[in-house]
This record gives structure tokens, sequence and C-alpha cells, in this order.
């Protein structure tokens, strides 16, 4: 599988989530058994550094994958343009897969 694009916006200040659905080529919910879940973003695809881990969850019975940030997270990332991916592991194979990428826009807030 390859992986997908989709480009994200992030309110900064705020708390963030997105779900990613994971279905075969039938449409049926993909066995997400045995998987764990990595996402993070960066500056550039070349930043040594995250700007942030996701907190992730899978939901095993709808192949539903969740990436969230609290809001004080949100809060402590500049405005701009950042770049992220979420790979799952199979832990019995250990083989990772990306299975998707884009772009976050992360907009200014406010009020503090």
């Amino acid at each position: 599988m390859s992986a997908a694009y989709s480009n994200l916006f992030m309110d900064q200040g705020s708390t963030f989530e997105t779900s990613i659905v994971l279905d075969d080529a039938y449409g049926n919910s993909y066995n997400l058994s045995n998987m764990i879940v990595n996402s993070q973003m960066r500056k550039s695809y070349y930043s040594a550094n995250a700007t942030a881990v996701f907190d992730t969850n899978i939901n095993i019975d709808t192949g539903v994958i969740t990436l969230e940030l609290d809001a004080n997270t949100t809060a402590n990332i500049c405005s701009g343009r950042y770049v992220y991916d979420a790979k799952i592991t199979d832990t019995l194979n250990n083989v990772t897969t990306r299975i998707l990428e884009g772009i976050i826009e992360v907009s200014p807030s406010v009020t503090r």
C-alpha cells in the first residue's frame, strides 16, 4: 500500500485531532491487530528534530487511527507550514508502512 496524501489545518492553541480510516480493497476495515502507529510533524523533511509527536489511538474494530495534540502543545507551535506523516508497524513481522503524509498549515492564535 502506498501512502495517501492529505493536507491538514491546525489552529494554534487548540486541541487538534484527525482520523485516518484504513480499509482494504473490498471496503472492509483494515486489520490493525498487532499494529502500532507513529506520527510526527517537522518544519521540513530535513529537520533534525520533530516539532511535535502526535498521540495516537487505534480502534482495531473499525480500522480507524486517531492523531491528537493537546491545546498546550499546539500553543507552542509557531504558525506556518510543516510536513507530517503517519506510519504503522506490524509488530509480529516488524514491517513498517507509511500510510499518510502531507502538509500541516498552523494558523496563529490571537487569544492567549
